[in-house]
């Protein structure tokens, strides 16, 4: 899929999309319709008449994980991992046919590179800089005022490497917004290693693929639209800014250029999160507008957030699918990995194993705790073994209760960085770490005895009785 329409018209097609023809404003009314749908396991919301905002439309509850797959053009969305590895896992070539096929498939690559086209969509429309004139969400009472909620902060650093991230973005006037890019994100590395007002842009929808590769946690120094290509399994439109040098998407709603002033820090928030709470914000830099780019009928996408599970929990399933080849690769013997939906995203993570030799479960949260955007600011990882459904949550209930031994198999690290909107922490950004080994001990790890013997069944007459009662309980 090309761009946010044609996804709409793939959701409408399928049942999926409901248009809302009543008169909404964006500050409270259309965030609490998009919450009681998303809430409700409801259909995409499309609002066609938003107040104070003539000639926009609304979209909002686009992406659960079916629709997700939709917009990906996969069935699996591991796929879209094994893509990323497929490179680098194959075995080294040796004969000339091999060594051929290897040189073709490296030379695939190229087709996940951005295209750079003239024009494209978004330039329709040049108007003068006006943050103000995006419907924008005011979403929670208390909120300091109405915010781009998932707008795709676009920047280059020193080397030529786009990022493209989704930070909170509270606008405060026409031509100013405060950038909540908190200290372990891409862009916070970025601006405080700069000087001056850095190149940024903001874009509103696009192609789906990149609307979601915006908020995965990409490997640095990969750039992000060929990561999107990736993602997409095709390079994605791109087209020159008109108020930067920074590269744009084409086929964006709305594209808001301008830059970041690092020395400009003002007060941002408070915001209602996904942690359920209003975050109280803090001190950060301010992004001046210069222009503003749009198509003639313009649609904006915002995303709302609070309790699990909204739509960020199912974004977050999304990477969790995406990602567990690479940590497979990374980490050989991970098995599975549940991010849960009510874990907050990076506050809870089960991974099951196959495990081999004692300390090996410790290894594994070591490893995790060290990757990157991806894992590191997990603060509880549970570790259990190959056989547990780790997204069945009784199976991992039993697991805790059956195989830890809190002295032995409980690791709690403290001075650690955690996510900076963690209600639980002391102090925001640091705080402490929780791993928890819930697999059968090898006797290294249980007192040189071996693990009990667990009950089975005798098959002979577990399949008899099975015979017998298969009538009976039907």
């Amino acid at each position: 899929m090309e761009d946010l329409r044609e996804f709409l018209e793939a959701l409408e097609a399928r049942g999926q999309l409901r248009r809302v023809s009543a008169e909404l404003s964006p500050e409270l009314e259309i965030p609490e319709a998009i919450r009681q749908a998303a809430y409700r396991k409801g259909p995409a919301l499309l609002f066609e008449k938003v107040k104070g905002h003539p000639g926009w439309r609304v979209a909002g509850n686009l992406f659960t994980l079916d629709r997700i797959k939709l917009a990906l053009g996969v069935e699996r969305l591991e796929e879209v991992g094994e893509r990323l590895l497929a490179p680098l896992s194959a075995p080294p070539p040796t004969t000339f046919l091999e060594k051929l096929k290897a040189f073709a498939e490296a030379a695939s690559l190229g087709r996940y590179m951005p295209k750079l086209v003239r024009g494209g969509p978004v330039k329709e429309v040049a108007a003068d800089p006006d943050l103000t004139s995006l419907p924008a969400f005011r979403s929670w009472p208390k909120d300091a005022g109405r915010y781009i909620t998932y707008g795709l902060f676009i920047t280059r650093d020193a080397r030529g490497v786009t990022n493209i991230g989704v930070y909170r973005i509270q606008i405060l006037n026409k031509t100013e917004a405060v950038v909540h890019a908190q200290i372990h994100k891409r862009a916070a590395e970025l601006f405080s290693s700069s000087e001056g007002c850095v190149d940024a842009a903001i874009a509103i929808g696009g192609d789906p693929a990149l609307m979601l590769s915006g908020m995965m946690p990409t490997p640095y120094p990969l750039d992000e639209y060929l990561f999107a290509g990736v993602v997409k399994g095709d390079g994605v439109e791109v087209t020159k800014g008109v108020a930067t040098d920074l590269l744009i998407p084409a086929r964006a709603e709305a594209v808001v250029e301008g830059c970041v002033d690092v020395r400009d820090l003002r007060k941002e928030g408070p915001f209602g999160d996904h942690y359920g709470v209003y975050d109280r914000g803090g001190l950060y830099p301010v992004f001046k507008a210069k222009a503003l780019l749009r198509r003639e009928d313009p649609i904006y996408y915002g995303t709302v957030v609070g309790k699990p599970p909204l739509e960020d929990a199912w974004m977050g399933k999304a990477v969790e699918r995406i990602f567990l080849p690479v940590l497979r690769f990374l980490v050989p013997e991970i098995v599975d990995l549940n991010l849960p939906e009510h874990g907050l995203y990076q506050g809870v993570a089960i991974v099951s194993i196959r495990k081999r030799y004692p300390g090996q479960a410790k290894k594994v949260m070591a490893a995790l705790w060290g990757l990157g955007h991806m894992m590191s600011l997990t603060k509880i990882v549970i570790v259990v073994d190959h056989d547990v459904d780790v997204h069945d949550l009784n199976q991992v209930v039993f697991a805790l209760a059956q195989r830890v031994d809190p002295q032995r198999d409980v690791v709690v690290v403290p001075g650690a960085h955690v996510d900076v909107l963690d209600t639980g922490s002391p102090v925001p950004g640091y705080g402490s770490k929780l791993g928890i080994d819930a697999t059968r001990k090898l006797p290294e790890e249980y007192g040189g005895e071996q693990w009990p013997e667990e009950v089975e069944p005798d098959p002979d007459v577990a399949k008899k009785i099975s015979d017998v009662l298969r009538s009976v309980l039907q």
